[in-house]
């Protein structure tokens, strides 16, 4: 949660452009919060839990790009955005919580602006070439939060929003198995 190589590709995919607004939605600590900062893009950390928005703003206090990060309190299901004021969104194995896939799709398509980009990554921990599998097996069966992901209802859903270029499926994200849901708001 401190440095993730998969929020290190997601961002590396999502590709900030200096001077752009692009969201971190579900931030937590910020490892793809930071990496993206360094792009000079001005980023904006959502994220519900106080928790976690305290420990990111700790770690900006060491960030020389500071200056490039507003951290929020929000939820995909209701995000504190301006329509239409994002160059481009991700998130990382925060899908899963969200309360509802449908509210969010809309949110989302409201902050993004025209031609703005869109991509949601869920790590596959149920599948057993996952590092993680074993470990992750033992938590869901005693956890009730974690919601199956599946990218092509989630594709759907961004579709029936207006989205463009969706596509949702199953694929490698830093060598780890993940479910991923790319988009573009209509131009």
């Amino acid at each position: 949660m401190w440095r993730s190589p998969v929020s290190d590709a997601v961002v590396a995919l999502v590709r900030p452009q200096p001077g752009e607004r692009v969201v971190d939605l579900g931030a937590g600590m910020g490892p793809a919060t930071l990496t993206a900062a360094r792009s000079g893009a001005h980023v904006l950390a959502v994220d519900p839990t106080p928790f976690m928005r305290r420990i990111l703003k700790l770690r900006l206090l060491a960030s020389p790009r500071r200056g490039h990060v507003t951290v929020l309190d929000g939820a995909a299901e209701s995000l504190p955005l301006d329509a239409a004021s994002i160059d481009a969104l991700w998130t990382v194995n925060t899908v899963h919580h969200w309360t509802s896939v449908a509210k969010a799709a809309a949110e989302l398509r409201r902050v993004v602006r025209p031609g703005g980009r869109v991509l949601l990554v869920d790590e596959d921990f149920e599948d057993p070439t996952h590092p993680f599998f074993e470990q992750m097996r033992q938590r869901r069966a005693h956890a009730s939060h974690f919601a199956e992901v599946d990218p092509q209802a989630v594709a759907a859903l961004l579709r029936e929003q207006g989205f463009v270029d969706v596509v949702g499926g199953f694929e490698q994200v830093a060598g780890r198995p993940a479910r991923v849901i790319r988009a573009t708001a209509p131009r």
